[in-house]
């Protein structure tokens, strides 16, 4: 049986950043669990981060993650490329299927496993199951309604997603860095 889950939505707007992610993982054609947190602060709420992908492994990544941060004094683009470095050269790190999206004040970026640490166009981040539905709300929002902040962004666009991805619910959480 294959888990789906997750849509992970970032987006940097007027000065301030925000990420969320829906609640639903997916065993097959059923909902496994509609409350699933995959969205995490570290360093003291500085940093934010959303996981995509298997849980036990997305959980791993967030570990070592966090190991990096603390080892370059939080500097989010540093632990990022380091990790991803790392994730791509390690034999046992290369099997895990998963992908993040990390955020502080200043930054926005896509960690993969294939080695990639993305700064999104646009300054929206999106990753899982209902991504594609999720950027392209978001998209719309930033251009047309640049009056709404970006934790409102985040949340009407993970709601679009949720209206159109199966894998997607309307149980929400999003966080800001401080």
């Amino acid at each position: 049986m294959r888990i789906r889950s997750t849509t992970v939505l970032g987006i940097r707007h007027n000065g301030e950043v925000a990420l969320g992610a829906d609640g639903q993982a997916t065993m097959d054609k059923h909902v496994a669990k509609s409350n699933v947190r995959k969205v995490r602060k570290l360093q003291d709420g500085k940093v934010v981060t959303g996981f995509a992908g298997s849980t036990a492994d997305a959980f791993m990544l967030l570990d070592k993650f966090e190991e990096k941060l603390n080892g370059y004094g939080g500097n989010l683009r540093r632990a990022a490329i380091e990790l991803a470095k790392e994730w791509r050269k390690d034999q046992y790190l290369r099997k895990l299927e998963a992908m993040m999206v990390v955020a502080d004040r200043d930054e926005l970026l896509i960690i993969a496993g294939s080695g990639d640490v993305l700064e999104p166009d646009s300054d929206v981040a999106a990753i899982g199951s209902g991504a594609m539905y999720a950027q392209a709300a978001a998209l719309a929002l930033k251009k047309h309604a640049p009056h709404l902040t970006a934790r409102q962004m985040v949340e009407d666009a993970l709601h679009i997603a949720a209206d159109i991805c199966i894998y997607t619910n309307h149980n929400l959480m999003i966080e800001q860095p401080v």
